[in-house]
């Protein structure tokens, strides 16, 4: 071992300290230690001020006096400290490297070979598993909606209180606290692209859009006469101008007229949902109602929107071109009380494309594909039609939970049918999302639980159990990053790690 100067008199001093403290047998010890390694005692303090004095600070340099405590005791219990600190660090480390896999290709190698060290012989399914990596904690009363940021690792909840509040769903740590609403806050939604808004839904019979960097409500609308039960941003159609502008324009915060540019939203309407049994888009540039559709009988509870999809090349079948065209449209799926979820074409004249029919009681939750919302390229590779088939035909998924206690999965192609229907809470079913693999159903309810299907073998795979202390109100899945949150009576938002 190769000391310095420095730590070789530190090490002498701390063994000269540690024989003196052990008594008086071992005295003589400590004195013939200093005497060997030139350790100052106190009997050689004196004479180095004089020696200091006369002849500089040389005698400093092979005599030193260290104090202020135990040093040789300090330094040895620090050393199972540090190896602890270590061993908790790799261990952070090996969870970091698996919760960021995704970001290197899932688990592969820059060559794209795939790379199993972190998890061999196995893939990751990206499902959900407890226990809940945060819970947020700052809500007054109960978590209605939660939703997750397209780009950053913040998350979006409202409750009852009237506050939205914005989280780091990565550290747990809370950012901010937008008031404005008056009344219970029923959804908020990010919008689409970079995520430059959030729009948000109120009891107050308002809709909110805020400037997610400046924290600032920059319109208000207002329309429906009673409360607004569900906001989204609705998909651009293919091809849209804007989005080709939106890639050109550069970070200002340009609007014409105090209205918000569809370039900067990814998205030109926004559309509600309403007890007043209508259903509306709202142009994001004038603030006005672009248009209205009355086709609900009772309270419209909930709204899932679905971005377009072109196809690339291949000769195609009958069948595959309808299910391409199908796949081609942005939708707008609503449901209620009335228990029928219609499905609507987003961007054309909003003419009806299916109506599904089934559950028995109130529909509280739809959800598409959780994917960009964004229009999307199919595949361009028309030797594996099948497989192509395959990827349409989850592009055309739409899930929905009910006050029957059942999910249900549908496909909007052709006409829309149900495809199957799990029956596994044991109450009503309040949140549900179609994972963004298109092999699973997550759904959460008034029973505590959050429940994983499996859709191939059409099985309840995995249940987290009391994943709320009380009823689980809502659900969000980032489509790329491995995060999930839920929101729930109790107050809190919890963020779920993805397998």
């Amino acid at each position: 071992m190769v000391l310095t100067e420095r730590q070789r008199s530190d090490l002498h001093a701390g063994i000269y300290e540690y024989l003196l403290s052990r008594g008086s047998d071992y005295a003589v010890a400590a004195e013939a230690f200093a005497a060997a390694s030139g350790v100052a005692t106190e009997d050689t303090k004196d004479d180095d001020k004089n020696n200091n004095i006369e002849n500089g600070d040389d005698k400093k340099k092979t005599r030193r006096s260290i104090g202020g405590g135990p040093i040789l005791e300090k330094k040895w219990t620090a050393v199972p400290r540090l190896q602890r600190r270590v061993l908790e660090l790799e261990r952070q480390v090996a969870t970091n490297a698996r919760l960021h896999a995704h970001r290197t290709g899932g688990a592969a190698d820059g060559d794209g070979s795939t790379n199993n060290t972190m998890m061999p012989g196995r893939e990751r399914r990206m499902l959900p598993r407890p226990p809940a990596m945060h819970t947020l904690q700052s809500h007054s009363a109960v978590v209605t909606s939660v939703t997750l940021h397209p780009v950053y690792t913040m998350a979006a909840s409202a409750s009852e209180d009237g506050k939205i509040i914005l989280w780091d769903h990565e550290s747990g740590e809370y950012l901010r606290t937008l008031r404005g609403h008056t009344n219970v806050v029923t959804s908020v939604d990010f919008s689409l692209g970079q995520g430059k808004f959030l729009a948000s839904s109120s009891t107050d019979l308002s809709i909110k859009i805020w400037d997610v960097k400046e924290f600032t409500c920059v319109r208000t609308l207002r329309g429906h006469d009673h409360t607004i039960s569900c906001v989204k941003f609705v998909p651009p159609p293919i091809g849209a101008l804007f989005l080709e502008k939106q890639q050109q324009k550069t970070n200002t915060n340009e609007a014409t007229g105090g209205g918000i540019e569809p370039s900067e939203a990814g998205s030109k309407f926004i559309v509600t949902a309403s007890r007043d049994a209508t259903v509306k888009f709202w142009d994001l540039e004038t603030g006005f109602c672009d248009h209205t559709i009355s086709d609900h009988s009772d309270w419209v509870r909930c709204i899932a929107v679905r971005g377009a999809k072109s196809t690339i090349g291949g000769s195609k079948g009958k069948e595959q071109e309808e299910q391409a065209s199908s796949s081609s449209l942005a939708l707008v799926a609503t449901s209620g009380n009335d228990r029928t979820i219609y499905v609507y074409d987003a961007n054309d004249k909003r003419t009806k494309v299916c109506e599904l029919r089934g559950h028995d009681h109130v529909v509280e939750a739809l959800s598409f594909l959780c994917s960009s919302r964004l229009p999307q390229k199919g595949s361009a590779a028309p030797s594996k039609s099948s497989a192509a088939a395959s990827a349409n035909s989850t592009w055309d998924y739409l899930a929905s939970g009910s006050r029957d206690r059942t999910v249900r999965l549908w496909t909007v192609a052709n006409g829309g049918s149900c495809l199957m229907t799990f029956r596994a809470h044991e109450n009503w079913v309040r949140g549900v999302l179609v994972h963004p693999s298109g092999n699973h159903i997550i759904s959460c309810g008034d029973d505590r639980s959050i429940r994983v299907y499996d859709i191939k073998s059409n099985r309840c795979m995995r249940t987290m159990e009391d994943a709320h202390p009380h009823f689980v109100t809502s659900l969000s899945m980032h489509p790329t990053l491995p995060i999930m949150v839920s929101g729930g009576v109790d107050h809190t938002v919890k963020c779920w790690q993805l397998d």
